[in-house]
């Protein structure tokens, strides 16, 4: 069963790094579009913050996969110089607390996200687009952040040798 729900996790965080990387080329298109428009003397309402969505969307929908793919800067420098043990306490340590700032962080984007679609808030950008869109992007990759930091977690807690 948790061999199921591991690849099950391992499959989100791959779409979410999918997912990142369509944001990023949405990030060049939006400023290709851009300087374009400017070319060719067109204007087109909402580029600029459409691309800062856009980078937003792709920063936070990352976060997993570059976790998962140890891409995140590690305190190897430490943990080679530790004995087995201590080195498993000390990723264990490091591991909560990264799973409560990431729940933390999750939490209070999610929370913001309620408020804007209780508020009905609009970006003051030229396009006026509510903020909740843009931000659900950001709730959902720090909620899967922290599904991936949660679940590294629980597999060096379930981890019987010391390796």
């Amino acid at each position: 069963m948790f061999y199921k729900i591991d690849n099950y996790l391992k499959t989100l965080y791959r779409l979410s790094g999918y997912a990142a990387a369509i944001f990023l080329i949405l990030v060049a298109i939006f400023i290709l579009t851009g300087i374009a428009s400017r070319v060719f003397g067109f204007y087109i309402r909402g580029l600029a913050e459409y691309s800062g969505y856009s980078m937003a969307a792709s920063s936070f929908l990352a976060l997993a996969y570059t976790f998962g793919e140890k891409g995140h800067i590690r305190i190897t420098l430490f943990l080679e110089k530790a004995n087995k043990n201590i080195k498993r306490y000390l990723e264990l340590w490091c591991l909560s607390v990264a799973t409560f700032f990431s729940g933390f962080l999750s939490y209070y984007f999610i929370k913001m996200l309620i408020v804007s679609i209780d508020f009905k808030e609009r970006s003051e950008g030229a396009d006026e687009m509510y903020i909740w869109i843009p931000q659900t992007t950001v709730a959902l990759g720090s909620t899967i952040f922290f599904v991936c930091i949660l679940h590294n977690f629980i597999l060096l807690i379930l981890k019987k040798n010391n390796t």
